[in-house]
């Protein structure tokens, strides 16, 4: 009873430490919606406080006086002093890591729920008190438009990282003294070995971030049946905390309720950050393609190894990895920005320096083997 008895008292302190806070930034908060939604999240969680003080008495203990946390005294002196955007980005961390702080306790499930649309809705007020985000912007200009910067950059680093590890792969061995046959036999080992891994953790990465994402959706769902007025009230919350007067707000929320496929779909945009067509993308495609582009970067090392051997073939194999390392160097600096010279000079420096290492690695091993 006891451990039981120390959890209300923890939770109860948490609760009217949110209602003090959220109590502060509407203080301090120069705009009417903004101020409003702090002080429903005030009354929320000041709710959520007598929940717990209820349960408290009925174990036979009567609460203590509350005295707010340093931590709570401190922001809400920070938010009055500097605005409660100074703030914010702390509150927010702090709400969305707490989220979930009710999922294990059988007794708090509504609570739960109300917790994690506590963080989509302080998320949605920061996002509109720092104004357009960075990549918002950027989408407006036309070097940025759709996703060829993101999948260019992961092409360039998937063929880079098999590039420089099969080349360093290449030169261990090479330094070791191996013949031209032992050296290109590794190589595509490496190759095949190296591709398959990245393939399947590929694989493995994004079928997780699936399978998680449609747990999270599948939850969304049973609470919006089972909760509609909750998730109703999210939904307002969410849209006042864009920027929407309140009664336009729930007006809006109410709207999309009558069709639950939209609630649902607008739920989990905002609340949880997913798109619903994409969770993630396709494993097998993704599986796919970090493949091929492992394997094309690994290829370079070895290629020479099928036409000639000893000094020569280590010398094509260095020049001709030294090219595709420029090679990735350029699309990189056209993915970033950057000078192209400086990137290309910096992926051909570390390129050749690993390789050289491990050429050195190789031919102390090799000696004291011998």
């Amino acid at each position: 009873m006891t451990a039981q008895n120390d959890r209300y008292r923890n939770n109860l302190q948490d609760e009217l430490d949110g209602a003090a806070l959220y109590a502060a930034l509407a203080e301090a908060e120069s705009d009417p919606a903004r101020r409003d939604l702090f002080r429903q999240l005030s009354e929320a969680e000041a709710a959520h406080a007598q929940l717990w003080r209820g349960k408290l008495q009925a174990a036979g203990e009567l609460a203590e006086p509350f005295r707010p946390s340093l931590r709570t005294r401190l922001l809400g002196a920070l938010a009055r002093r500097f605005g409660t955007g100074f703030v914010l980005p702390s509150v927010v961390e702090a709400e969305v890591a707490d989220r979930d702080k009710y999922a294990r306790q059988a007794d708090a499930a509504v609570l739960s729920a109300e917790e994690r649309s506590h963080a989509a809705v302080l998320q949605a007020a920061e996002r509109r008190s720092r104004g357009m985000s960075g990549p918002s912007i950027a989408r407006g200009e036309r070097w940025h438009r759709g996703g060829s910067g993101n999948d260019l950059r992961a092409s360039v680093l998937g063929a880079n990282d098999g590039l420089v590890s099969n080349l360093c792969l290449v030169m261990g061995v090479a330094g070791a003294g191996a013949t031209a046959q032992t050296i290109l036999l590794t190589g595509l080992a490496g190759l095949v070995a190296g591709a398959v891994s990245m393939a399947l953790g590929e694989w493995l990465s994004v079928t997780n971030a699936r399978e998680f994402a449609q747990a999270q959706i599948e939850r969304e769902a049973q609470e919006l049946e089972e909760m509609p007025e909750a998730e109703q009230r999210e939904l307002a919350l969410i849209f006042q905390a864009k920027g929407l007067a309140r009664d336009d707000a729930e007006r809006v929320a109410a709207g999309l309720m009558r069709d639950r496929d939209s609630a649902l779909d607008t739920l989990v945009r905002e609340e949880l950050g997913l798109d619903p067509a994409e969770l993630g993308g396709n494993p097998w495609s993704a599986a796919s393609w970090s493949f091929v582009l492992f394997a094309a970067g690994a290829l370079f090392p070895v290629l020479p190894f099928f036409f000639t051997h000893g000094v020569p073939g280590m010398a094509w194999s260095a020049a001709l990895s030294a090219m595709a390392l420029a090679g990735l160097g350029l699309a990189t600096a056209l993915v970033s920005g950057r000078p192209p010279l400086r990137s290309v000079l910096r992926q051909v420096l570390v390129g050749v320096a690993a390789a050289g290492v491990t050429y050195g690695t190789g031919a102390l091993i090799g000696v004291s083997l011998a």
